[in-house]
């Protein structure tokens, strides 16, 4: 009778431990929820002077961090700094050799120009700027439309690529071929994808310092991720379904699932990188597979895409469509033909001809759509470093709470 006793007595216990546990583990989810609710309203217009406060606030301590960081690699910071004085020496030394070097100074701004479009594009610092559609895309669109109205790929330099001049050269018409545009623009195509893989880099780095560490950083994809893992047999909507996909291929198949993944244009591939830290993928496994997927093969498919959709036939039947539409079919086709004309007359002549250069209203939208998406980048910045320090706040007054 005792015996039993006992047993109804740990029983209970271990009921309430669970309840209480249970009713913890809710408690939590619901405070990480409010918390990250109340983060998401810290945005310029609605609460501008904390919003700035808080961006100055994690810009000093993200210097303070860099500047600890360099000082306790001071040695590489030292080799740097006289590799550095070595090129610059090398730079303003006047010699033989200072036509290679102003060849490679516009090689390397040319290339780190893209890589950095690239990186942007693929962090973003939670804005998603797109700087292939408004950059690279129509980088490519001119050089197509340039090589169909020139005959030739042979733009000089300079101004190339600043401005584009057709060569002096005679070519016949239809001399122009789809290989020679796709390497015309292969370097900043590459480089663009080169820079896109670098910038997949920093959840691949979170998840797998999470998994080696044993903490649970407080990263909302992450934690979306430890979810997904979690409840996995009861996924059901298509989005869950798809991340799942690409959970087990990465998982299963390894580098050529990475390789597949990175291949073709897929918004889910943040979450690859994730499930590559967690799994503990080798780096050069992950970024080997990254690199050639983005940079060569899924690069070629979107530079051949646009290269086929701006060739000149395609583009005269685009405009004709557009003037078959009824009513307003007309009054839309008409700058559209004012564009292409303006640029057909910008590539074949000089740029001191002294040709008028009309602007139509297309052009002025696309400028004003550049600088909108530049503005809102910046804008997002502020907001999510302004919402990265207020997650500092919130995590120091949790901790602050535990040790109570």
């Amino acid at each position: 009778m005792a015996e039993n006793g006992t047993d109804c007595d740990q029983r209970r216990i271990g009921m309430i431990k669970e309840q209480h546990n249970g009713n913890f583990t809710d408690s939590l989810s619901e405070r990480k929820r409010r918390d990250r609710e109340e983060r998401l309203n810290i945005v310029l217009w609605k609460q501008p002077l904390i919003t700035l406060q808080y961006f100055f606030l994690e810009t000093l301590i993200n210097v303070k961090e860099w500047t600890i960081k360099l000082w306790h690699r001071r040695s590489i910071l030292v080799s740097f700094l006289l590799m550095l004085a070595v090129l610059t020496a090398t730079y303003y030394i006047e010699g033989t050799h200072q036509q290679y070097v102003r060849y490679m100074e516009k090689k390397f701004f040319w290339c780190a120009y893209w890589v950095g479009l690239g990186i942007l594009s693929s962090v973003g610092l939670g804005t998603g700027l797109h700087t292939f559609l408004l950059y690279l895309g129509p980088h490519i669109a001119s050089v197509t439309l340039a090589a169909y109205e020139c005959n030739s790929v042979n733009f000089p330099e300079p101004p190339y690529p600043d401005q584009i001049i057709c060569p002096d050269e005679e070519t016949t018409e239809g001399s122009i071929s789809l290989w020679a545009i796709i390497s015309k623009v292969r370097l900043e195509a590459c480089m663009w994808g080169a820079g896109t893989a670098i910038g997949e880099l920093p959840p691949y780095f979170m998840a797998r310092a999470a998994r080696l560490s044993g903490a649970e950083p407080d990263d909302e994809e992450y934690q979306e991720f430890e979810e997904m893992l979690e409840h996995a047999e009861a996924a059901q909507d298509f989005a869950s379904r798809a991340k799942l996909a690409v959970q087990n291929l990465v998982q299963k198949v390894g580098f050529f699932g990475i390789l597949a993944c990175a291949s073709i244009p897929n918004p889910l591939f943040d979450l690859a990188g994730i499930t590559c830290g967690h799994f503990l993928v080798p780096f050069w496994t992950f970024f080997g597979a990254t690199l050639i997927g983005k940079a060569v093969i899924k690069m070629h498919i979107q530079k051949l895409f646009v290269i086929i959709t701006f060739s000149k036939h395609i583009v005269e039947q685009m405009v004709s469509l557009i003037g078959a539409i009824p009513s307003i079919g007309p009054s839309l086709q008409k700058p559209f033909q004012e564009y292409l004309e303006a640029q057909r007359i910008k590539l074949h002549h000089k740029s001191d001809s002294g040709v008028p250069q009309g602007e139509n209203w297309l052009s002025w939208m696309f400028e004003k759509l550049v600088i909108v998406m530049v503005c809102y980048f910046i804008l997002s910045i502020i907001n999510s470093m302004a919402q990265s320090y207020a997650k500092r706040l919130q995590q120091k007054m949790y901790s602050e709470e535990k040790t109570k």
